[in-house]
């Protein structure tokens, strides 16, 4: 991929591109003529993008521009705030970007055409050449997690995947409550009623948010990776909780593959975490 050629737009009061204006002088926004809200630094980082289309602008360049060298802030954390505050005003995505590309441990690229309107009115149109990927090319690494990105659409279906088996433990369990009931009852002295009423308020719980992961999934919602990051401790309990449930099929599976069935179980909540993030990166 080679440098790009394209003049400095430095001196441009707005930038066009797509259906989208950013105003220099008024710090502003705007999709379709309508102003969007944004953020300082966000704007200030669409800004430091636009003025080098093309071009891949690296994180200490950005550091550098949105924060002095005698200010302390926790630098990786509020850029990629700034950067995923960006993407969800221009509607972008990280694993498919239209406008704001990541370069792995570099920093990012506007990779869309831009047109630079300068305070004379001069329109000068800058066209940005876009690099396709093949599809049969490698995955980009994450830009967190330093590993490389599989096919967002396996990512996607695996995601899926463990909402099914969930929603399968929850329906079985309901469907044979009385046989929960009896199985508690000969490892909890008597006690067997009331953890088949924790089953059955936990599975009620779990059914709505393994449909609402499952269809967020399948119809790829772009905010995921943010509404999952932030129901993530009730997910984490109610799985630590149901990685127990292998031991209600202890006389048909034995107590040795009971035991092993809960250990997998244990690890599930973060092997989904990881693979949300896989597909869908908070930067």
């Amino acid at each position: 991929m080679g440098t790009s050629s394209n003049p400095p737009l430095a001196n441009g009061q707005r930038y066009r591109f797509g259906t989208y204006e950013a105003d220099v002088s008024a710090g502003e926004l705007l999709r379709d003529g309508s102003k969007i809200r944004l953020q300082e630094q966000p704007f200030q980082v669409l800004v430091a993008l636009l003025e080098r289309p093309g071009e891949i602008v690296t994180r200490e360049d950005l550091r550098e521009r949105l924060w002095p060298s005698d200010t302390f802030v926790d630098f990786d954390h509020s850029l990629n705030t700034a950067i995923n505050k960006l993407r969800e005003a221009l509607r972008d995505s990280a694993a498919n970007p239209r406008f704001i590309e990541t370069k792995a441990r570099r920093g990012y690229r506007f990779i869309a055409p831009v047109q630079a309107v300068s305070a004379e009115t001069a329109e000068v149109s800058v066209e940005v050449p876009v690099t396709v990927s093949k599809p049969e090319a490698l995955p980009e690494a994450d830009d967190i997690m330093g590993i490389p990105r599989p096919h967002p659409v396996r990512t996607r279906f695996l995601i899926g995947l463990i909402q099914v088996m969930y929603l399968c433990f929850y329906i079985a369990a309901l469907a044979r409550l009385h046989d929960v009931a009896f199985v508690c009852d000969r490892f909890s002295a008597g006690h067997g009623d009331k953890f088949a009423i924790a089953v059955l308020v936990t599975a009620v719980l779990g059914i709505p948010m393994r449909l609402y992961l499952l269809m967020a999934v399948i119809f790829n919602y772009r905010n995921t990776g943010q509404k999952f990051h932030r129901i993530f401790p009730a997910v984490f309990l109610l799985d630590e909780l149901w990685a127990v449930s292998p031991f209600l099929l202890v006389d048909r599976i034995g107590l040795g593959l009971a035991f092993a069935a809960t250990a997998a179980l244990l690890y599930v909540p973060f092997s989904l975490r990881t693979l949300v993030r896989l597909v869908y990166p908070s930067q």
